[in-house]
């Protein structure tokens, strides 16, 4: 499971550091990979039930984007201290589900370390960076796309998933993934459904900032498969695709003229700027955890 290297995904040799080292890819996989998520009821409400971000939910999705990017992208000391911290917060995410969820009677254990979940969790990633990566820059050969699964495969095993629960090749694991977003058991609660698409698409940013934010929306919702779409009535017409592939071409077409710098690299400074503008927006409200009202009775 050791690269040797300093970094886990070395420079030049990685796909998946040269995936995620795209600055684009870096700002929009995790959204996109949030709502699919979001779909699974078990991981979903178990998160949601254990989680202390409370109503500062764009703080915790900054504060997972800033962890991924420190593991994929940064020294060996820097991922290990992360990983260690995210440890120490799933230790947490263990328990039973307060109420039913989707198909899921009430009582139904969930743990964050329950390798099917982490499969799940690793699996929204790994397609949502792959897709963010082909629509922004370029397509991946067959190879490219192995190579870049086997990164995720040792993503998946830095945070403690058994290498077999996997689909152990890209080509096992479409399959896998076509029949997993056809499951019957993927039913997004009601709470998701309320809240998975305010984190998705309203983040707080500063208001010169927010036609950018809504070009990105339209990138995240134009690669969102349709299951997606209607599970959280996500609008799309062809207006929307036609101004998707006239902003995604363009992005592709353009990139190679612009400087490294502006096209790779973290992108740390903007998810430190979506915390601070929320905490001086007070926070964002949304509805209370589920069971909390049984709890509270």
């Amino acid at each position: 499971m050791v690269a040797t290297s300093e970094h886990y995904f070395p420079p030049g040799r990685s796909a998946l550091r040269r995936v995620h080292g795209e600055r684009a890819v870096g700002l929009l996989y995790g959204q996109r990979a949030l709502l699919i998520g979001a779909l699974d009821p078990l991981t979903y409400t178990g998160t949601m039930v254990s989680t202390s971000a409370g109503d500062y939910p764009f703080r915790r999705l900054a504060h997972t984007g800033i962890v991924q990017e420190t593991i994929m992208l940064g020294t060996k000391a820097e991922a290990d201290e992360a990983l260690a911290a995210v440890r120490r917060l799933h230790q947490r995410v263990k328990g039973e589900l307060p109420e039913s969820a989707g198909n899921l009677p009430a009582g139904t254990p969930y743990s964050a370390f329950d390798p099917e979940s982490m499969l799940w969790t690793l699996a929204c990633i790994a397609d949502s960076g792959r897709v963010m990566y082909e629509t922004m820059v370029r397509r991946l050969s067959d190879e490219e796309r192995e190579d870049l699964w086997q990164d995720y495969l040792l993503f998946g095993e830095l945070f403690g998933m058994p290498r077999d629960a996997a689909p152990a090749t890209y080509a096992q694991f479409r399959p896998w993934w076509r029949e997993r977003m056809q499951s019957v058991g993927l039913r997004a609660t009601e709470h998701a459904r309320q809240v998975a698409p305010v984190v998705a698409f309203e983040q707080p940013v500063p208001r010169r900032m927010e036609p950018g934010i809504k070009v990105n929306n339209l990138i995240i919702k134009g690669t969102l498969p349709p299951r997606v779409h209607d599970v959280f009535g996500i609008g799309w017409t062809p207006g929307h695709q036609a101004a998707f592939e006239a902003i995604t071409r363009t992005s592709r077409h353009t990139r190679r003229f612009l400087p490294r710098r502006i096209r790779r690299g973290r992108n740390d400074v903007t998810f430190e700027l979506v915390i601070r503008t929320e905490r001086e927006r007070g926070g964002t409200a949304g509805p209370p955890p589920p069971g909390s009202e049984r709890l509270a009775a």
